[in-house]
């Protein structure tokens, strides 16, 4: 076990895109970090070079999360921050294309087992590790929800990835009333940061187009809104929308 007070952050799913940037922001401020990864890419490899100490999890299962936990709870004595970043994407099946539901069903059960399941379990069993890290730090931990702003309309397509994430917007609250005053807990919820490579022009201004910033601002948003919530002693059980303005517009 490291008996260190420099207790580190944690953040799941960050082997590429988003998670990956705010690891390598929060190494460049010269922190400790741990990553899950779910496969390796070579975003995991760079992390690796920099110093994280990369995990392999698979969160589809509840012996991948609560195995991941365990292996925290042998490594680390404390743990400064737990931000949930992992997260998975499924359109909704079709009716007349899956008559008996199975699809359905299977894709439903990802989206609660990723987005609900997996940060319940590690909220509750790594919280000895954020309360030792308060403790130590006179300081409150931090546990960070990544959702979506798209939970503030819905979806007609994606509806089981949707209620996933409105459902850990409300477990933001429940843990934020739970652990105070010693750790706190909050949401952010990003609408785009980043296009995908070879989303097309006409797809980028037709999503540009719902913000009346229209701007594609690119990941360093996400990495200043978590650098708020970090190092801001005063707020817990809130949602910080990072949308652009969406919610004027729909």
């Amino acid at each position: 076990m490291r008996d260190t007070a420099d207790y580190p952050y944690v953040i799941t799913g960050a082997g590429q895109r988003a998670g990956l940037y705010l690891a390598e922001k929060l190494l460049e401020q010269g922190g400790s970090v741990v990553v899950s990864y779910r496969s390796r890419k070579a975003g995991v490899e760079r992390l690796e070079r920099l110093g994280a100490d990369c995990i392999q999890a698979d969160f589809a299962s509840n012996d991948g999360v609560l195995g991941f936990a365990a292996t925290l709870q042998k490594r680390y004595s404390g743990l400064s921050a737990l931000i949930h970043n992992a997260s998975d994407w499924a359109t909704d099946p079709r009716p007349e294309e899956d008559p008996e539901g199975r699809q359905a069903a299977e894709v439903f059960q990802r989206m609660f087992q990723i987005h609900q399941q997996t940060p319940f379990l590690l909220n509750n069993q790594l919280f000895p590790l954020l309360l030792k890290a308060a403790q130590d730090q006179d300081r409150a931990s931090d546990i960070i929800h990544i959702t979506d702003d798209v939970v503030r309309r819905g979806s007609a397509k994606h509806s089981a990835y949707v209620a996933s994430k409105a459902g850990l917007e409300n477990l933001t609250l429940s843990f934020a009333a739970r652990y105070a005053p010693d750790i706190k807990v909050n949401s952010i919820a990003p609408a785009l940061l980043a296009f995908n490579e070879g989303d097309t022009p006409e797809y980028q201004q037709k999503v540009l187009a719902k913000s009346p910033l229209h701007m594609e601002p690119g990941f360093e948003v996400l990495w200043q809104t978590l650098d708020y919530l970090l190092n801001q002693p005063y707020m817990t059980g809130n949602l910080l929308r990072l949308n652009g303005g969406r919610h004027l517009k729909n």
